[in-house]
């Protein structure tokens, strides 16, 4: 069975966006940074990754939010195509169903596992590596 499912916690980075569509309709498009595990080298990596959203509802409470807020976001991942045919651009973003305010965790991000009780839920937060989905030229 397939599925497209995207949960994601993080931070948002800047300031919602909201551009109206020539349907009358309005997409809502902002950036979650996501925190990866801690690099070899020791620095901490973070991913930016575009969600949008055309509903309503999700849209007001994502307005409401300021930027470095935690969110936590759930949906499914989009592949959208733009563009003249001679010269496709795809681009890949999260379209969002349901949102909520986040609270941040207490504890220190660097090693949650040499905490009781902390290696429990960092186990679930934090993602796993993911195999690049094209190769880059």
């Amino acid at each position: 069975m397939d599925r497209n499912e995207v949960l994601l916690v993080g931070r948002l980075s800047a300031a919602v966006e909201e551009h109206p569509l020539p349907s009358g309709d309005t997409v809502t498009k902002w950036r979650i940074i996501v925190r990866r595990r801690r690099h070899r080298r020791g620095a901490a990596l973070t991913d930016s990754i575009p969600c949008v959203t055309f509903s309503p509802e999700v849209a007001a409470v994502v307005r409401d939010l300021k930027p470095r807020d935690h969110v936590e976001v759930t949906g499914a991942f989009r592949c959208r195509v733009f563009g003249p045919p001679a010269a496709k651009i795809w681009r890949y973003e999260v379209e969002v169903s349901a949102v909520r305010p986040h609270e941040a965790e207490t504890a220190e991000p660097d090693d949650p596992t040499d905490k009781p009780g902390g290696g429990e839920v960092a186990a679930v937060l934090i993602p796993r590596q993911v195999a690049y989905l094209a190769a880059t030229a």
